[in-house]
């Protein structure tokens, strides 16, 4: 499958943006001090498991989508110069 240009690069500004949004939810949730990620212990709860594996798997899915697009926009570099 032959990507354009222009979705290869969507597909990795997609990869960038989502590692820059994610990184900011995670240290906002690790930061929390509205009782939702902590309990009054300090202990993390249901609410931060989820959110912390809503985040991991939206970096595993940013780095996949961002890695097609990387080769994407290689590909497109290596056919512009044969051209």
């Amino acid at each position: 499958m032959k990507l354009s240009r222009s979705a290869s690069w969507f597909l990795l500004a997609f990869g960038v943006w989502s590692w820059i949004i994610w990184i900011t939810f995670v240290k906002n949730l690790w930061n929390d001090a509205s009782g939702l990620a902590f309990d009054d212990a300090g202990d993390p709860t249901a609410y931060f498991w989820v959110h912390l594996l809503l985040a991991i798997t939206s970096f595993v899915l940013g780095t996949v989508v961002g890695v097609i697009g990387l080769r994407g926009v290689r590909a497109s570099r290596r056919g512009s110069h044969h051209e």
